[in-house]
């Protein structure tokens, strides 16, 4: 296996792309069909560790007890039996609340609406006992853990990011499509399908909206950015600090190992805010040979992000190809393999 096989998989799949490969801060490998440089792709989930490690740098400033129930920061949040609900229990998708509006397809129909997705979150009953069933929470991750967010630092939760991450970590990224990159964002093209429809995506409503478990719009450079301060535990390339390092490894503690996730159906590997490596021969976005060591986040099967500690490696693929979600994450899964071989190779 060679780049070149991470290449023409990519190629194949049509659509606009950008992947980049980055071993110990070099770049190994990197290629882009259908956009430039500066193009803005939208991330999908690849954007909930920026939400989460958003809560755990309010934690590390003691700002917050991830142990405390998220009502007795947010009391609106306590009602019709959520009253106990901790924020580590959201980070972990051990809260119980995998759905607001009652059916995904409500919560991913009224994503682009903050107001209504907060008060939706905010009034939702739990599905599972909270802390004891694993279940992926697709789209109110972001609003319960982005509400706690402005909520306790009284800033919203795109302009945290910005503040926190973005520009400490010279990332060309934001929650959002900015008014000044409309020209950038690269619009979505279906193939069979998603969750949500390209079309849906590409409305001018939902490139405006903040939506904290997937709507991040960045570059593949970027993102290595992110990633590679996490290696480098918390550290960004100036060298100012961005999360202690103590941080950075509470948010990737394994919190669930194997267990099967009841919104997904297949076992899945968690910490606090990303999915983890390991599980061979389970088809994830970070393929089905990964480390256990891994971490990271797929999107959709649109997109995947992740590193490897041990040996310094980071791998971040951005498309603007949206797949039913199985073929999606098959896809995801191929590309991440030849990554690892072609790591391997080199």
């Amino acid at each position: 296996m060679s780049w070149q096989t991470v290449r023409a998989l990519a190629d194949a799949s049509g659509g606009a792309y950008s992947f980049l490969a980055v071993r110990r801060g070099e770049v190994v490998a990197e290629h882009r069909r259908g956009c430039g440089a500066a193009s803005l792709f939208y991330c999908f989930s690849v954007t909930k560790p920026v939400t989460a490690l958003a809560v755990h740098l309010l934690a590390e400033r003691g700002q917050l007890d991830l142990d405390q129930p998220i009502a007795s920061h947010w009391p609106e949040y306590g009602e019709r039996g959520k009253q106990t609900i901790t924020a580590r229990q959201v980070l972990t998708h051990r809260a119980g609340v995998p759905i607001s509006f009652g059916r995904l397809v409500f919560d991913l129909a009224m994503m682009t609406n903050w107001e209504r997705s907060v008060r939706a979150a905010a009034r939702a009953r739990p599905r599972y006992p909270a802390g004891e069933t694993v279940a992926y929470h697709v789209v109110s991750f972001g609003f319960i853990l982005g509400e706690l967010v402005r909520t306790v630092s009284g800033r919203p939760i795109r302009q945290f990011a910005r503040e926190e991450f973005f520009r400490p970590l010279d990332m060309d990224a934001d929650l959002a499509v900015p008014a000044d990159a409309e020209n950038r964002a690269v619009r979505m093209r279906g193939k069979g399908g998603n969750v949500v429809s390209p079309a849906y995506l590409n409305r001018p409503a939902a490139r405006r909206a903040v939506v904290p478990a997937a709507s991040m719009r960045t570059t593949a450079r970027s993102l290595a950015n992110f990633y590679q301060m996490l290696l480098d535990g918390g550290l960004a390339g100036s060298g100012r600090r961005v999360l202690a390092q103590s941080t950075v490894e509470e948010a990737l503690k394994v919190s669930s190992d194997g267990e099967i996730d009841r919104t997904l159906g297949q076992r899945q590997r968690y910490s606090q805010g990303f999915q983890l490596g390991g599980l061979p021969g389970v088809v994830r976005g970070m393929g089905t040979r990964s480390p256990d060591s891994a971490f990271g986040h797929n999107g959709s099967g649109v997109c995947t992000a992740w590193a490897e500690p041990a040996e310094g490696l980071i791998f971040i693929y951005l498309s603007n190809t949206a797949r039913m979600i199985r073929p999606g994450l098959s896809f995801a899964a191929a590309l991440s393999d030849a990554a690892w071989a072609a790591f391997a190779a080199t």
